[in-house]
């Protein structure tokens, strides 16, 4: 376990960082308004997937591997931005559907598959907990790669408590949209609003922005 101190630090850092606006923040909160505050907490479940997803291919080393490979940033950045893209022209493609409806399991658990992957197809993401976890491990008798493994557990469970919250929050705007096709359209327009900027984010991104 990393210090206390660090422990404590960390815990801030990570506080800060989430109330940024993001593209995780962006991504909970266009569900939770097109479709309720369930497929908000569904998006916010499969972000943490990711978190510790790439946490453990941090502590394993397979980032730095994988970063190490020149291509590797830009293939990941186009693969996010055309998935993206294809969630913008899903949504405009859907048929409406009554906004007071409950999203199906089915429909939550693909929503847990997008946010996963749109989380793993960040390069960004990837190089942030490359970058962030180490700063906070206690070098000395202590292993390192348990205390990288607990950091990231630890900011994947903070993250996901602030993203519930926030679904809870965004789901409260879908439920006052009101019903029929009009604002089932505009949920549906305001989210492809959204992934196509999220894509054109990722399109812009290079290694030092």
């Amino acid at each position: 376990m990393p210090d206390a101190t660090n422990l404590y630090l960390f815990v801030i850092a990570a506080l800060l960082l989430l109330i940024v606006p993001g593209p995780n923040m962006a991504f909970v909160t266009s569900h939770a308004i097109a479709h309720g505050w369930r497929a908000g907490f569904a998006a916010a479940l499969g972000i943490t997937l990711a978190d510790v997803l790439m946490t453990a291919m941090v502590s394993a080393g397979l980032g730095a591997l994988v970063m190490s490979w020149t291509p590797a940033f830009d293939v990941l950045r186009w693969a996010g931005a055309c998935y993206l893209l294809w969630l913008a022209w899903q949504a405009l493609r859907a048929p409406s559907a009554n906004t007071d409806a409950r999203p199906a399991l089915a429909s939550l658990r693909k929503i847990f598959v997008r946010a996963t992957l749109n989380s793993l197809l960040n390069p960004k993401a990837l190089l942030f907990f490359m970058v962030f976890l180490p700063q906070f491990v206690t070098l000395g008798t202590r292993s390192v790669t348990l205390q990288v493994m607990v950091l990231g557990v630890l900011l994947a469970l903070i993250a996901l408590a602030f993203h519930a919250l926030l679904s809870v929050c965004a789901g409260r705007l879908h439920g006052r949209l009101g019903n029929g096709m009009i604002s089932s359209r505009l949920g549906a327009y305001g989210f492809a609003v959204v992934m196509t900027a999220l894509a054109a984010r990722l399109l812009v991104l290079n290694r030092t922005n």
